[in-house]
This record gives C-alpha cells, sequence and structure tokens, in this order.
C-alpha cells in the first residue's frame, strides 16, 4: 500500500512589497494531525514540489485555541490553525493569511489595527500602581457570570475577516473591540471610563457602522452568549 500522505498549497510572501507566490508541499501522514503540526513538519523539512525552499512563516503560541495567534485562511475560510484537523479538510490544503491585514511574511500578518483600535476605546482597568490600592471592589456573582464569557476573546481577528464592514473607508473597530467595551464596563474599577468608552462607540468607526451580518458569531471560536443576544 502507497504511504498515506498531506498535501499543502502555501500562499507565500517574501516581505510585505513582494508578489505573492504559491508553494506545494507533500508531508507523511499521522493519526491527529493538524494544520500547525503539517506546519511544524514543513520547518524541518522545506521541499515544494521535490526541490528545497525556505520553511514557512506563521504565528502560532498555545496550540489550544486559547491565544488566537494562529489564526489563517484555510480552505478559503478564515479558521485557527490548531483546531483544524487534517483529517477533516479536503485535499490538497490551501493556507493564505487572512486577507483584511497587511501581510509581514507568507502567513503571517501585522494585526497593529486591533491594537489600535482597543486603544482608541481605552480597554484597560485604570489603576495607579504607584502605591498599594488594598483589596479591590467585589464583583458580584451576576456580574461575573456575564463577565466571563465576554473574557474569553483571544483576539483572533476572525471575526474581523469575515465582517463586510471591516474596511479601510468604515474604520469599523470590529466586534472584538465591541465585547471588551462591554466587559471593561462591567468592571467595577474599569467602569469609571464608561462614557469615554461610550463616546468611542459612537464616534467614526464605532458601533453604528454595524451592519448586524452575523458573520463574527458564525465564526467566533468562543462566541459569547450575551453578546450573541444583544
Amino acid at each position: 500500500m502507497a504511504e498515506r500522505t498531506v498535501r499543502l498549497n502555501i500562499k507565500r510572501q517574501d516581505n510585505p512589497h513582494s508578489k505573492p507566490y504559491w508553494e506545494e508541499f507533500e508531508l507523511p501522514w499521522r493519526p491527529g494531525m493538524n494544520v500547525i503540526s503539517g506546519l511544524m513538519d514543513i520547518a524541518i523539512n522545506p521541499v515544494d514540489r521535490g526541490k528545497q525552499t525556505m520553511p514557512i512563516a506563521y504565528d502560532s503560541n498555545c496550540l489550544e485555541e486559547v491565544w488566537g495567534s494562529c489564526a489563517m485562511r484555510i480552505n478559503d475560510r478564515a479558521a485557527m490553525a490548531c483546531s483544524s484537523l487534517i483529517d477533516k479538510l479536503e485535499q490538497p490544503i490551501r493556507l493564505e493569511p487572512l486577507s483584511r491585514f497587511p501581510v509581514v511574511r507568507d502567513l503571517a500578518i501585522d494585526r497593529s489595527v486591533l491594537f489600535e483600535n482597543l486603544q482608541q476605546v481605552q480597554a484597560w482597568v485604570p489603576i495607579d500602581g504607584t502605591y498599594d490600592l488594598g483589596a479591590g471592589p467585589r464583583v458580584d456573582s451576576a456580574v461575573q457570570e456575564q463577565a466571563y464569557p465576554l473574557s474569553r476573546c483571544m483576539s483572533c481577528c476572525l471575526c474581523m475577516e469575515v465582517c463586510p464592514q471591516f474596511t479601510e473607508p468604515t474604520r469599523f473597530v470590529g466586534a472584538a473591540i465591541i465585547n471588551q467595551v462591554r466587559l471593561f464596563n462591567l468592571h467595577p474599577t474599569g467602569a469609571h471610563l464608561r462614557r469615554e468608552r461610550l463616546a468611542a462607540m459612537m464616534s467614526d468607526g464605532g458601533i453604528h457602522e454595524c451592519s448586524y451580518a452575523q458573520n463574527c458569531v458564525q465564526i467566533c471560536p468562543h462566541p459569547s452568549p450575551l453578546f450573541m443576544a444583544k
């Protein structure tokens, strides 16, 4: 019997200004493989159709769908590479970087806009760390239950990738940012900046730009029932 293999077609780009191109890799199959393990195998022996090439540049971290850095397009669908199992994907498997963000190299993208939008809505809890403030305010259990699903957002940017409104003309901040506004406004200390965050949500790129397409709800690896209900 012929040895079972995995075929990966990967869109590559040497730098932010160069033209993209495709390379094809064939790897030995192993039980339980995911896309990240395939990319790891390529790093050990990067061979494009019998010719030696450079390893693929990509982002990853926890490998358990918690950090969100391994988001990419897999077979034309935005997904997490760590939880995308090879046996559940049609081959050849096509890997591309997220299309709504500048490419750094290959599958690695520049997520700066995410952090700029978080800064715009002041997504932090304002405390003075220069002296001991003592115990923080107690958080009611009902509020904790509301906040926990919101806190599971891992800033993977899949919601931004599939959102029809996440464009340069609209400057829409995206569902992940709205989620963070709700999370920090629920916190008794974070609520001190509630007015500022709501003002940011009412300004350019704010919540009024949402078209309620619900693509974010469909794609989110950790959808919040609270977010889905609004």
